[in-house]
């Protein structure tokens, strides 16, 4: 089995998507008489810098001879990438044989969860005698090696069946019929999720950018995503394909401390609530969480929407897990679980004859009713309602990073009643 893969082809600004290129490639590799065993779809690390809009690698999976398929994916890359982009430099990197290294396979995987240097994509890709191309500062090479090792890197896999529009119809507004699209998710859920968001309002599943994509349906099975798009009443479609890939699978997670974390990195941590959640200018809301003396500060942005309120109902003492990428010394939540609350707090004393607040009677002197003359030790310790339960809570769909895992599709390893 020959893998084909490739990164970096589209623009910010300009348009075009990794996939579709990928998608092309596969086709004409059918035309060539060729089978395409797979579609590989890969996120990769969230934090990178140099990334493209969704950080995405390709990888075709083909019985194509290995010389044949290099110069199809060259001559579609050299026909659709958007090199006119300072910020789009693709990459192409071919293997003759599915059975890739030890080294390969751990490339991938550092891939999503750390970062890697143009030269060391070069060497490996030299050490391994691997086909490749690239254009311009070729950073795309990156991406194209990780999606060759891929396939055994990792064992969650989900699906996303792609719709793309004909080319005459980029950038101009999609013809959808929305409420098809609605009904479509309600019919598809939970297998097909990340669809719409019901809340918001939102067609998750169409994107708001100048490229090929109509729509991208997302699930766990691929006869149900394929369903559901085939539901979706809109404009021509030119060409589909579907897609195993990492997304919805939290792949980007390292198991961490609040002590040991470092930007660029995104994690699962555990922490208690330090300081309470305080909403700021432009909406985001911030709090402190802290373990072993250690703090780190945790936010909920604005176009989380009304995860944020989930985030405000937390107070001082709560037990959390939080998950998501820590930048400039700020974790950016993309979920949390309650594993502990705080359910009693201490106030200042009412007088048992009055039923008025005592005032304090000095440093170290208790609390005193000025009225009845009664007194009390200290502050006593009441019961607290909470609006908040233990638990998951995570963003809307129509905030969620693509690789972060929706809970709808199931358990996760941090069970909320594991007691530390």
């Amino acid at each position: 089995m020959t893998l084909v893969g490739l990164d970096d082809t589209d623009s910010r600004e300009r348009g075009m998507c990794t996939t579709y290129a990928a998608a092309r490639i596969a086709a004409r590799i059918r035309e060539a008489d060729g089978h395409v065993a797979r579609l590989l779809l890969i996120r990769l690390n969230p934090a990178v810098k140099h990334k493209t809009r969704g950080n995405a690698a390709l990888c075709i999976h083909t019985d194509c001879a290995p010389e044949t398929a290099f110069e199809i994916a060259r001559e579609e890359i050299e026909a659709s990438a958007e090199t006119a982009d300072p910020r789009t430099n693709p990459g192409l990197v071919v293997s003759p044989t599915d059975t890739v290294s030890d080294a390969v396979t751990q490339f991938a995987r550092d891939a999503v969860t750390e970062f890697h240097d143009i030269a060391d994509a070069r060497e490996l890709i030299a050490q391994e005698g691997f086909l490749a191309a690239d254009w311009k500062r070729g950073r795309g090479l990156i991406g194209a090696l990780a999606a060759v090792g891929a396939w055994d890197a990792f064992s969650e896999w989900t699906y996303e069946y792609i719709s793309y529009r004909p080319r005459e119809r980029w950038g101009t507004e999609r013809d959808i019929d929305y409420d098809s699209v609605f009904v479509a998710a309600e019919t598809g859920y939970p297998a097909v999720w990340d669809t719409v968001d019901e809340v918001e309002g939102q067609a998750v599943c169409v994107p708001h950018t100048p490229g090929p994509i109509l729509h991208g349906i997302r699930g766990d099975d691929p006869g149900a995503v394929r369903e559901v798009a085939h539901a979706i009443e809109s404009e021509p479609v030119e060409q589909t394909a579907l897609f195993v890939t990492n997304q919805g699978t939290d792949a980007h997670l390292k198991q961490g401390t609040i002590s040991t974390a470092k930007n660029g990195h995104a994690y699962r941590l555990s922490g208690r609530v330090a300081t309470p959640p305080e909403t700021r200018e432009g909406g985001h809301v911030f709090f402190e969480i802290e373990s072993d003396g250690a703090r780190l500060q945790c936010a909920a942005f604005e176009p989380t929407k009304r995860f944020r309120d989930r985030v405000r109902a937390l107070r001082v003492g709560d037990d959390l897990v939080v998950c998501g990428e820590l930048s400039r010394g700020t974790l950016k939540l993309e979920k949390f679980a309650v594993r502990g609350l705080k359910t009693t707090a201490l106030e200042t004393p009412e007088c048992p004859t009055c039923g008025c607040r005592m005032k304090s009677a000095g440093a170290d002197q208790g609390y005193r009713c000025r009225d009845c003359s009664t007194s009390a030790p200290g502050k006593v310790e009441v019961s607290v309602a909470r609006s908040i339960e233990r638990g998951w809570y995570e963003v809307p769909p129509c905030a969620r990073r693509h690789i972060a895992k929706p809970l709808v599709r199931g358990r996760f390893e941090w069970e909320t009643h594991a007691e530390r």
